[in-house]
């Protein structure tokens, strides 16, 4: 009797102390516990390496944005502190309103449009013909490549002297063919174009690379079939090949369009200021001029703000585009 008395109160109390104890855990709160059963272990074991990454970039990079976002709303001038009292949109009325900003932007499309299809065509061209075994593929394949690997800096500067009334390159050559000279720079009427032919220049041969590794990943059967087919070269290409480089050709533009839009630097540069001439004037040279030579940081931040939607319009639906295909 004493013996299942015994056992009986043991048991009991392990039952007791077992739902004193479930009852604790019920009650109290861990948070690391909760983000554990959340996230899982390795989420939260990992937050000591992309947590401050993280934060700063939040801090420093989106933080930013909006603060500028408020400002642009704003009438701040450069000095003193923003007055966040009265916030509207009278700087974006005064943007559209404004003849310089219409044009700033029509010549950013321009740019951004023209630049990257003429890339494009020429990245593609390029890699076709690369990708059909020619003599020396790795020496052509590193000409086309070596003008990316400079800067905007010394790409300006490159073209400057090329493009010089008086000395440059250019005009001495079709000035030997009898023609006369150009002012590439100085005339309005062209110099967008100049602007664009020579970042075409620089960025071909990116365009090359990312077209090459993408017909390189193209069966060589698909090539074959064609040819059983009666294809011809051009017909091929145009209906079997370059259907097959969607991704090539959107991971291409994504980048070729966002160097279009920062392509600041490249005309600071070639003209020598943040004031080109009125064919050749972005939404970031006009961005740069009215914050630090008309100091008018609310309307620069309205631009600014401008720029930042475009690129998202063009990230946006590209990373939207990778998301679906699983590779986010």
């Amino acid at each position: 009797m004493t013996r299942n008395t015994d056992t009986g109160d043991d048991s009991g109390d392990a039952v007791t102390d077992g739902g004193v104890a479930e009852e604790g855990q019920r009650s109290g709160f861990s948070p690391v516990a909760a983000l554990n059963e959340r996230f899982g272990s390795d989420f939260v074991e990992s937050s000591q390496f992309w947590l401050p990454p993280f934060l700063l970039v939040g801090l420093f990079v989106y933080g930013a944005i909006i603060w500028n976002l408020l400002i642009s709303l704003t009438d701040f001038t450069g000095f003193g502190t923003p007055d966040y009292s009265d916030l509207d949109f009278q700087m974006y009325s005064r943007a559209l309103a404004d003849s310089g900003f219409v044009d700033a932007a029509i010549n950013t499309f321009i740019l951004l449009v023209g630049f990257t299809l003429v890339t494009l065509a020429l990245g593609l061209g390029l890699a076709i013909l690369i990708d059909r075994n020619i003599r020396f593929e790795n020496t052509f394949r590193t000409i086309y490549l070596l003008p990316m690997s400079l800067s905007f800096v010394v790409t300006a500067q490159f073209w400057a002297w090329m493009f010089n009334f008086n000395n440059g390159v250019i005009n001495i050559v079709i000035t030997s063919l009898g023609l006369g000279r150009v002012d590439w720079i100085g005339n309005p009427d062209i110099v967008l174009w100049a602007v664009m032919f020579a970042l075409m220049w620089q960025f071909a041969g990116y365009a090359m690379v990312v077209f090459l590794a993408g017909l390189r990943a193209i069966p060589n059967e698909h090539y074959e079939a064609a040819k059983v087919d009666g294809a011809s070269t051009v017909r091929m290409y145009w209906r079997v090949i370059i259907p097959q480089l969607k991704g090539s050709t959107i991971s291409a533009s994504v980048v070729l369009m966002v160097f279009a839009l920062k392509a600041f630097d490249f005309l600071y540069s070639l003209v020598g200021g943040y004031r080109p001439p009125n064919g050749a004037d972005i939404l970031a040279t006009k961005m740069v001029r009215e914050a630090y030579a008309n100091l008018n940081w609310a309307y620069a931040s309205a631009v600014a703000i401008t720029l930042f939607v475009m690129t998202l319009g063009i990230v946006g639906p590209y990373l939207y585009y990778q998301y679906n295909r699983g590779n986010l």
